[in-house]
């Protein structure tokens, strides 16, 4: 494609070169530069690209994007813009050509639930028959097709390139996780999302090199609702209508409040063996009894959120209520189906604030036993493995302290700091210091009615030791157990 047409637009101004010129990739990261390519000057947090300029022009490119002054050699477009994360999402539409222009965009952001969120988006989008692709914590995942990402919103290139391979694999949708430095840092500019939700506001995310304070962050999840046509709001949360004071798009609301557009009341837990979920009558814009496939009272929201977007993209009751009731979240309270009178599930709590939320949620059910298996990861601050094991402690009838990415330093020694934070409390233990045969023996010695949680793995799928991760998932670790293997 010529850079003109990559530049469609954008605001720039030609520094010199000729923007007539056929360019076959654009490219942020100066190791991945080819003979061709534009290559883009980001500026992140540690990192300025333009200080890579002169190598990626010694690499092939034959064009850059800049913000500050570079030196170039006159055979070199350079182009300068405002602000190079935004002309980067510009550029990247252009290049895959508009794929949002063919897709039903939905864009969720908010401090929790975005990922329980997708799933059950999806999951009621299966049931109706449209088939999406899916963007977030849990990587890019396109029918079987699953592809990793370092951050919950990646970069503006990969998110136009995802869903240009959606459209390719017949995605009449795509939902994405929109995070506040996702937002903030253009990854999601260039796309008019039809829909976008608001799930809460709560302390998170904020000093550091993310944001300065609470009222950048907060700014920075209004700022999804400049970039969609209709909004989709938890109207129970204080910050609602901060998040919604300078929108340019109409606005749907959903809560236990009277007065939402969608409207939960009479929620109740649901529990049987190999079943944990919620219950609830939906009223407003919708009738119906809604059952939930996930524990916790917090699951009426997220449900509230999917169906209210689903329903204004006119889905049927029947599919939302089949959909609620049959959605499941890799590694996030996920119930691992057993043969026993008891539920077993994985869950991706690894530290305490995340272990006292699930232990917390999963106690309301009132198990026979609460029995929590964990570890905690190598290298990393000590007080997290002493909170973790205090936390278990106070909240499972047994704790199963076992391995988790021990990384460069000994199990044992790991192990004897949980050990620690469990001595604080009056919580039973026993160490299994290899995970498979922790897993073992909580299935072993399961009773009826008890609650097993397999935690800190989550959807993580290897385990890290000594530098080297090698294959590890839970779910094929049950079943070998379960097979005799």
């Amino acid at each position: 494609m010529k850079l003109s047409q990559l530049l469609e637009g954008i605001e720039y101004t030609l520094i010199q070169g000729n923007i007539e010129i056929e360019i076959s990739d654009i490219i942020y990261d100066s190791r991945k530069v080819e003979k061709g390519t534009a290559f883009v000057c980001l500026k992140g947090y540690n990192v300025d690209g333009h200080k890579f300029a002169a190598d990626a022009v010694a690499k092939g490119a034959s064009a850059l994007i800049v913000s500050d002054s570079v030196e170039a050699p006159e055979d070199v477009a350079v182009v300068k813009v405002e602000d190079t994360r935004e002309a980067l999402a510009y550029l990247s539409a252009n290049l895959f050509d508009n794929p949002a222009e063919e897709l039903t965009t939905i864009a969720i952001t908010g401090t929790k639930g975005k990922t329980t969120t997708v799933a059950m988006i999806k999951r009621i989008l299966e049931c109706a028959g449209i088939k999406s692709g899916t963007i977030g914590t849990l990587g890019i995942i396109i029918g079987s097709e699953h592809i990793k990402t370092d951050n919950t919103t990646p970069e503006s290139y990969e998110v136009q390139k995802a869903m240009r391979a959606m459209v390719d694999a017949g995605c009449k949708a795509m939902i994405i996780e929109a995070s506040s430095i996702g937002l903030k840092w253009h990854r999601v500019d260039a796309i008019e999302f039809d829909y976008g939700i608001f799930t809460n506001f709560s302390h998170d995310h904020i000093g550091g090199a993310e944001h300065k304070d609470m009222d950048e962050y907060l700014a920075c999840k209004a700022m999804l609702f400049k970039k969609c046509k209709t909004g989709i709001i938890n109207r129970d949360d204080k910050k609602w209508q901060d998040i919604i004071k300078d929108c340019t798009c109409d606005i749907i609301t959903y809560g236990f409040d009277k007065e939402c557009d969608f409207i939960a009341s009479d929620d109740k837990l649901l529990s049987k063996a190999g079943f944990l979920g919620v219950q609830f009558k939906l009223s407003g814009k919708r009738d119906m009894n809604v059952d939930v496939a996930i524990p916790g009272h917090f699951s009426v929201y997220n449900a509230l959120a999917a169906l209210s977007v689903c329903a204004s993209m006119g889905i049927s009751d029947e599919n939302i209520i089949e959909g609620l009731k049959s959605v499941a979240v890799k590694g996030r309270v996920e119930i691992v189906p057993v043969p026993g009178n008891y539920t077993l599930l994985i869950d991706y709590a690894h530290n305490a604030l995340s272990m006292e939320n699930v232990l917390t949620t999963l106690r309301q059910y009132k198990p026979n036993r609460l029995i929590t298996l964990f570890g905690a990861g190598g290298n990393r601050p000590k007080v997290r493995r002493y909170e973790m094991g205090e936390t278990s402690g106070r909240l499972s009838d047994l704790s199963v302290i076992t391995e988790d990415n021990s990384r460069f330093e000994d199990v044992m020694d790991i192990i004897e700091d949980i050990k620690v934070g469990i001595a604080k409390t009056d919580g039973k233990y026993v160490v299994v210091p290899n995970r498979k045969d922790a897993i073992k023996y909580c299935i072993d010695n399961a009773e009826d009615g008890d609650i097993i949680v397999l935690a800190g793995k989550g959807h993580e799928d290897y385990q890290e030791i000594k530098g080297v991760k090698y294959h590890m998932d839970e779910r094929e670790l049950i079943a070998d157990i379960l097979a005799g293997k």
